[in-house]
């Protein structure tokens, strides 16, 4: 028997733990964990963000970002970066142990110790009748460090040791090992 929680969240779970990069008009790198966020085609990003925050007023100011994935090495300072505010604590990218680099084709830090970097420029910033703020982010390079890509030169998840955040439990969960291949394992059942 299947159990009903009505309006509820863990709509799409795992979520992925991105870390989103920007410069305040001082030109402080701040960084902030978002939940609520992902790929929405094959260039773009989608953040929801609430109204108040750093983040929001650093991308319409300078129009770019960066983000960036959480890993197992990471958990502690990316969990700092989302329990702390960027408005209450002005610089608080030192607090967090993670140091902070120019990327490459954007105005926006990539940091040392996150492995993989979407460097982005701001496609939309537009409110949501949620409340929320939906910032859709045009992906114009990846980069990633050397010991995380595999013998083809693509990212390797295996090395890159990423982690999601489970909202049921309230917890950051490692993702897990491969179990089949995709657009191969449904030829199983595949007709005609």
């Amino acid at each position: 028997m299947r159990k009903n929680f009505g309006k509820k969240g863990m709509f799409t779970a795992p979520l992925p733990v991105l870390l989103v990069g920007t410069y305040d008009k001082d030109g402080v790198a701040n960084l902030m964990n978002v939940a609520w966020g992902g790929q929405c085609s094959e260039h773009h990003v989608a953040l929801n963000l609430g109204h108040e925050r750093q983040t929001l007023e650093n991308m319409r100011l300078k129009g770019e970002f960066t983000v960036m994935f959480a890993t197992q090495e990471t958990m502690v300072q990316a969990d700092y970066v989302g329990i702390v505010s960027g408005l209450k604590v002005h610089d608080k990218v030192p607090n967090s142990g993670l140091t902070p680099m120019k990327a490459e084709m954007v105005d926006a830090p990539a940091f040392e110790e996150l492995p993989v970097t979407l460097e982005c420029r701001v496609a939309s910033i537009r409110e949501e009748p949620t409340g929320e703020v939906r910032v859709t982010g045009e992906v114009v390079n990846l980069s990633a460090e050397e010991s995380v890509l595999n013998d083809k030169g693509r990212v390797d998840f295996d090395k890159v040791h990423l982690i999601c955040f489970d909202e049921s439990t309230l917890t950051y969960r490692a993702v897990g090992q491969v179990v089949g291949n995709a657009f191969v394992a449904g030829n199983k059942i595949r007709k005609g």
